[in-house]
């Protein structure tokens, strides 16, 4: 799962960090711990990446971020408004000044018409700033929806430290 490609971009994210004395956590359901896997797997990681969070549940969610109920309950644990709230939960819960989160359907399973299997909303934060979402479709089967979701996210973490 972690292909070549994906370890760039974490040390990409690592070197630019460490450049700037910046600190990071991650908040992952549909990746389960990938996104920091990446990031821990580069030398240095330990002087950027603090902690990480695995939410699969709605109540992960909600107990460790502070996602309110209502909110997953209203508009969906897979939502622009989740993906947003969890990384505000991380900055609320860690001294870090980034955060990044992903919530999905990596499927085959889960599905519903309004919300397809490969729908991944990835969120970055910087401290002190509001979060930026993106919306993905993502092809291909769960490991390549999960794949894609860490390379967004990753990506999106480099768009935030520029």
């Amino acid at each position: 799962m972690l292909d070549s490609d994906i370890l760039a971009l974490a040390e990409e994210v690592i070197v630019r960090c460490t450049a700037r004395s910046a600190t990071l956590a991650t908040a992952e359901s549909c990746t389960g711990g990938l996104i920091g896997a990446a990031l821990t797997s580069i030398a240095g990681s330990s002087a950027v990446v603090d902690r990480g969070f695995i939410t699969y549940s709605n109540e992960a969610k909600s107990e460790l971020l502070d996602v309110a109920a209502d909110l997953i309950a209203t508009k969906g644990a897979v939502s622009s408004e989740v993906a947003a709230a969890m990384c505000r939960g991380v900055l609320a819960k860690c001294p870090v000044d980034f955060a990044v989160s992903v919530t999905g359907i990596a499927g085959p399973g889960g599905a519903t018409p309004d919300k397809p299997v490969g729908l991944v909303f990835v969120a970055a934060q910087r401290r002190g700033r509001d979060p930026v979402v993106t919306r993905n479709v993502f092809p291909g089967n769960r490991t390549a929806v999960r794949t894609a979701s860490v390379a967004t996210a990753l990506n999106l973490l480099l768009q935030e430290l520029n």
